[in-house]
């Protein structure tokens, strides 16, 4: 697979790109604004460290951004049933 060049990945993409991050960035503000302290939340500590991967220049940012909101793997899990 050929990636696209730079500039035409940006032409395509960067609507997206700014709706998604206008909505997250609503959503900062909706819990900023929101009354309690949720600091040692760990669901927050998750999204400001995916910020900070989002914001750097390191490649495969999407990679790293997918395992900070994933478990590690465990052999021991329950494979799943299917349904009769």
């Amino acid at each position: 697979m050929t990636p696209l060049p730079a500039a035409r990945a940006l032409d395509h993409f960067f609507l997206d790109a700014r709706c998604r991050l206008l909505d997250l960035a609503a959503t900062l503000d909706r819990i900023d604004r929101g009354q309690g302290d949720v600091d040692a939340d760990p669901r927050l500590a998750r999204i400001e460290q995916a910020l900070k991967v989002l914001a750097s220049e390191a490649p495969n940012r999407a990679e790293q951004i997918q395992k900070i909101f994933s478990q590690e793997y465990d052999p021991a899990w329950k494979r799943p049933q299917p349904r009769l």
